[in-house]
């Protein structure tokens, strides 16, 4: 198990760097960062254009450039923004924005979606079933930039009717407060919650459609069959082993779904104040700053790499042949 898990996350490491390099490359290729520089009022002299070319790196080619960037970024150094502004001081800052938002909105997705989709499976054709398909159907078609808005408006009323900010709907933590830290905590908790129902809706729907599939495969087999036969009553054969078996093909679709959701996240970030990864790669791309490209893109990568790793140790856990083989 041990030698498996090691010569995945190998691979894992080689397509982080890879998957790092075509987007440096890409950008590098496409982005004229120079073209926005010079166009400044008032124009800088040609030799304060060169100094940028020097300090950018783009008077070598991009391999080069890459590993330059590359040995910096292991030392925690990822270079400057087009505006000289160092990377790393961002960078943290904004992960951790991206992190706080994303991480809970998942857990929450992850768990409610597959209770959702297994009760689900048990009671299918019945009343839940039909009434979960419904809502999960109809939030999967509602665009997250509309589930945001109609949080604001849904929950607008009630802030009125109490005469007070029970639930905020901008930023992380309201600009300027002071006071213990209980009540920093509270005030960073009535921030993210909004946010958090329009990260977990989503996934609860997204979610529960797998589970239930997954689960409606395992409840005919055979395995079922004999557990009971041999004395277990349904609920626990069902719990002990059916569902065991059906979180298999979802570990993957857990893991990799929570890097990719990070960046993917832009349109809730940017709808209730959040500016974290995903708004900060927008901004790279208008800005036409490779460094910020890559930095953001090795970000995707580390919690690919990680998400997948801890995919495989999930894997390990659930199904046996994987441990023997």
């Amino acid at each position: 198990m041990a030698l498996f898990l090691a010569r995945r996350f190998a691979n894992y490491l080689v397509l982080c760097v890879l998957a790092t390099f075509l987007a440096f490359a890409l950008a590098s290729l496409t982005f004229r960062p120079l073209d926005q520089f010079a166009q400044r009022q008032p124009p800088p002299p040609p030799s304060t254009i060169e100094a940028k070319r020097v300090e950018l790196r783009l008077d070598k080619p991009i391999p080069e450039r890459f590993a330059l960037w590359a040995g910096d970024a292991l030392d925690g150094d990822f270079g400057r923004t087009v505006a000289s502004a160092p990377i790393s001081d961002e960078l943290w800052r904004r992960a951790g924005i991206s992190l706080r938002l994303f991480l809970v909105g998942t857990v929450i997705g992850v768990i409610v979606g597959v209770l959702l989709g297994v009760t689900a499976a048990i009671r299918q054709y019945k009343i839940f079933d039909h009434v979960s398909t419904f809502f999960s159907f109809l939030i999967l078609s509602t665009p997250v930039f509309v589930i945001g808005t109609l949080l604001k408006v849904v929950w607008l009323p009630v802030n009125q009717a109490a005469g007070t900010q029970i639930l905020y709907f901008n930023g992380e933590s309201t600009a300027g407060f002071s006071g213990t830290g209980w009540e920093l905590a509270v005030d960073r908790l009535q921030h993210l919650v909004l946010p958090t129902v329009a990260v977990a809706l989503p996934l609860i729907a997204y979610y529960s459609r797998y589970q239930r599939s997954a689960m409606l495969d395992v409840l005919g087999s055979d395995f079922l069959r004999t557990a009971q036969a041999k004395g277990l009553t349904r609920r626990r054969a069902l719990f002990t082993h059916g569902l065991r078996t059906a979180l298999i093909p979802m570990a993957t679709l857990f893991a990799f779904g929570f890097g990719l959701l990070v960046t993917g996240g832009v349109f809730t970030e940017r709808i209730f104040g959040w500016f974290g990864m995903g708004d900060w790669l927008v901004y790279g791309v208008q800005t036409q700053d490779a460094n910020i490209v890559a930095t953001v893109t090795l970000f995707i990568a580390v919690l690919v790499l990680l998400s997948g790793w801890l995919s495989d140790l999930l894997y390990g856990a659930l199904d046996p042949r994987v441990r023997v083989r």
